[in-house]
């Protein structure tokens, strides 16, 4: 159990980290300068896995999740950032499970960030005590978010929608789940979380999204037809590759066919770019995507 003297220091803890995070953005774009553009939106082929790669309009980089340790993700960056320019204002690990950050150890050790989030787990595998050593070694902040924290810049908005106290208990439960807002667009990335989760969330927040990166990759614990047809998700994306667990499911499908929804898969699509475009998203699917 938590002492009183604990509790008061992850809560400063979280309120530092907010702050830092605005701090970190701000010299991102000061010392690597970029010109303004579309909002976009990738979703990166690394395999059974999640990573997705968000640029705002001004530049900023948030890179969510990094995929398992053989997804090559630093060559799916490396498709869609300069060679020249190796820089992430953000790097947020959604939970501590092997197909959502092992990737990430290369990019710790190739590229400057500016901070890295995490929901606080700590993870069991040999490889999160390597992505925490790395963490220290390179010297970056590590903030601890959960519901109700934000993330903001000039021209983009995220808010942590959970876990919070009634998450859940599981590992996938107590995931980040990331309400991204720019140029009019909702973008809404789920992580793991179950069905419950979902129509907990889907009963607290106000979610008629555009883009759902679909939970858990598809698998019959997820995609509740009752959440999604309160989200409404114009542009469904599974990040999934080839799996043992059946993964995405018929029921997964069904469900999102059900809201007309449409589905894009990275195992069948590749590397996916979302971009909006005059007042309209459009998504362009290869495995040879360039900026």
């Amino acid at each position: 159990m938590q002492t009183e003297n604990q509790n008061n220091y992850k809560f400063f803890k979280l309120i530092a980290g907010f702050l830092i995070i605005l701090d970190v953005i701000v010299w991102g774009l000061i010392l690597f300068p970029r010109q303004s553009g579309n909002f976009r939106l990738y979703f990166l082929d690394v395999g059974q896995g999640d990573s997705s790669l968000v640029v705002s309009p001004a530049g900023t980089r948030i890179l969510i999740d990094g995929g398992p340790l053989n997804g090559n993700l630093q060559q799916n960056l490396e498709k869609i950032l300069p060679l020249s320019d190796r820089y992430l204002d953000i790097v947020i690990v959604s939970h501590p499970e092997l197909d959502h950050f092992a990737g990430l150890l290369e990019v710790l050790k190739n590229y400057k960030i500016g901070a890295v989030v995490t929901n606080g787990q700590v993870g069991k595998s040999q490889e999160w005590r390597e992505f925490e050593n790395l963490v220290k070694e390179k010297n970056l902040p590590e903030i601890v978010l959960a519901a109700g924290d934000k993330i903001s810049s000039r021209d983009f908005l995220a808010k942590i929608l959970s876990p919070s106290a009634s998450g859940g208990l599981s590992s996938n439960d107590l995931s980040l789940v990331i309400l991204l807002e720019s140029q009019r667009v909702k973008s809404l990335f789920t992580a793991d979380i179950g069905a419950d989760n979902e129509k907990l969330l889907a009963n607290l927040y106000d979610l008629d999204v555009d883009v759902l990166k679909v939970s858990h990759h598809g698998s019959k614990y997820s995609s509740d037809v009752d959440f999604l047809k309160k989200i409404t998700p114009i542009v469904s994306v599974i990040e999934v590759g080839k799996n043992t667990y059946g993964h995405p499911t018929p029921q997964a499908i069904n469900n999102l066919t059900a809201v007309d929804s449409r589905i894009f898969r990275t195992d069948k699509d590749g590397l996916l770019k979302i971009k909006f475009i005059n007042n309209q998203l459009k998504v362009f699917a290869s495995k040879f995507i360039t900026h």
